[in-house]
């Protein structure tokens, strides 16, 4: 007679648990949050994204200064689309106050917002680029950008926080030489901007990207993501279009609404490529209209400040990642009573778990560059193995690595 124990077998079942710890605090990290992967082998199996910090440190301290000195401080939130935060902010300030800006002041103001558009999408190109291991691509596509900046530089004397808006107008405007300049760089631009785009077509970029971080259109509308994200998952969603604000309501015939139906990786890559022709279009259109006049009013903008009466109102505009709002309550006394700000990333990051799920480790630094987030501190990775109760530190750099290799 044997024992029933006798034909035992032990069976080793292999199971890990991935964590990737996005903040939940980082001095560069605008929105933070927490970010944890749970995986079997290679296949995502759940991803869990805590939020946080609801009132943010930036926010407290605007309400601590007065309404000019806080118009600096917003344009601190990002390098990347600093004069959308400027704009959203002070055309808020001209509703409060009843203050119209002059419409060439507009025009400039779209102007910017168009370059930052072109730069800002330049960068990501580059680093979806350097995301799936085409490191050339990366720094051609960064080069290309460099005109882009160049022009910052040459308009307003800054490459990064162009300090362009004021209340009630534009602290600089565009000489007569500029516009000739401008149109010459525009045009090899888009002849850069046009191989770039070939290049992206290219059947190993494709392979790579495609079916990878898929959101589709349901998932997009419920969890209200925005911008190009939104879009490349078939959102018919633009600020400039449906709610315009500075020029865009006389520009709105230059440019289109860029929709693609895949809602994966290559499909917001691409979408961001056709965006690059649209603002080219955009800033001929303007060179071309640019209204004469004033570009700011007579009175300082410490006068208008104390011209603002207590008062509050929302306040929307399209940055290069999407829909950024802005709630501005005034004080009526040069300040702020509350400032809110909800920025793109704070939207999209919430369509990671669906992207990520189903999808495999090395998939992960291309799905989260997909959404363009503001999360640069997301620079390691701890993995747990249950089965061996292993635990290591993966870096960034290796995880990419990893990715390069599918």
């Amino acid at each position: 007679m044997t024992n029933g124990f006798d034909d035992a077998k032990e069976i080793e079942v292999d199971y890990a648990r991935l964590r990737v710890p996005f903040g939940p605090v980082h001095p560069a990290l605008k929105e933070p949050i927490s970010l944890k992967v749970t995986v079997r082998k290679e296949e995502i199996l759940d991803v869990d994204i805590g939020l946080g910090h609801v009132h943010r440190g930036i926010e407290a301290l605007a309400e601590n200064r007065n309404l000019v000195q806080a118009l600096y401080l917003v344009e601190r939130i990002c390098g990347i689309c600093s004069h959308s935060h400027t704009t959203c902010f002070t055309q808020a300030l001209e509703e409060i106050g009843e203050i119209k800006p002059s419409e060439r002041a507009l025009y400039l103001r779209s102007l910017i917002f168009e370059l930052e558009r072109m730069h800002s999408h330049l960068l990501l190109l580059g680093l979806m680029a350097y995301e799936i291991g085409f490191d050339t691509l990366f720094m051609f596509t960064w080069h290309v950008r460099e005109n882009v900046l160049d022009l910052f530089e040459e308009i307003t004397g800054n490459r990064v926080h162009h300090a362009m808006n004021t209340i009630g107008g534009v602290r600089w405007d565009l000489p007569p030489h500029l516009v000739g300049k401008m149109n010459d760089t525009l045009k090899n631009l888009e002849k850069s901007v046009k191989y770039i785009c070939e290049v992206f077509q290219n059947k190993t970029v494709e392979k790579r990207l495609c079916e990878v971080g898929v959101l589709n259109h349901i998932e997009a509308r419920e969890l209200c993501v925005v911008g190009p994200t939104a879009r490349g998952s078939g959102v018919n969603v633009d600020i400039r279009r449906d709610y315009p604000y500075a020029a865009y309501g006389e520009l709105k015939d230059s440019f289109s609404v860029i929709l693609r139906n895949s809602a994966d990786a290559y499909a917001r890559t691409e979408v961001r490529i056709s965006e690059l022709f649209e603002s080219i279009n955009v800033v001929h259109t303007i060179l071309d209209e640019l209204p004469n006049g004033s570009i700011s009013m007579e009175e300082s903008a410490l006068k208008l400040m104390r011209k603002i009466p207590e008062g509050e109102t929302v306040s929307i505009v399209e940055a290069p990642r999407g829909e950024l709002l802005y709630f501005v309550k005034t004080n009526g006394k040069d300040g702020l009573w509350r400032l809110k700000v909800r920025t793109p990333t704070i939207a999209n990051v919430l369509g990671l778990k669906p992207m990520l799920i189903g999808g495999e480790i090395a998939d992960i630094p291309v799905t989260v560059a997909s959404i363009d987030p503001c999360m640069s501190c997301a620079n390691r990775v701890t993995v747990v193995d249950q089965g061996k109760g292993e635990k290591k530190v993966i870096n960034w750099e290796n995880l990419r690595r990893r990715g390069k290799k599918q």
